[in-house]
């Protein structure tokens, strides 16, 4: 399956405005707190959400977490690394869902 992420990402968060106020609020309070400069960069965090998303298989994380990563930096370079890493900890899905990532990256890099 093939998604316009930037678009799909849209289309996700108009729908999580559906969600219960009270648990949108608690995981976007736990996110910021999470996601936030650390002993890790951010842009590191973001890698480690991508590869957790790839190797469960979320459309939709990584559809978020390649907006978050793109915008901290990350280079194919390190995508590619870490997709790798996802693969090795989710075996062959891992390879159709790294390569969804690879397609996200590229659409959000054209936005830039």
């Amino acid at each position: 399956m093939s998604h316009n992420y930037p678009e799909y990402r849209d289309h996700l968060n108009e729908f999580a405005a559906k969600l219960p106020t009270g648990a949108r609020k608690g995981f976007a309070a736990l996110h910021q707190g999470t996601m936030k400069e650390g002993v890790l960069d951010v842009k590191t965090k973001e890698l480690i959400a991508l590869g957790i998303a790839i190797a469960t298989r979320c459309d939709g994380c990584i559809a978020y977490h390649m907006n978050a990563a793109t915008n901290a930096g990350v280079t194919r370079e390190e995508l590619d690394d870490m997709i790798g890493v996802a693969m090795l900890m989710g075996g062959g899905p891992s390879m159709v869902y790294g390569a969804q990532a690879i397609e996200a990256f590229e659409q959000y890099q054209a936005q830039k």
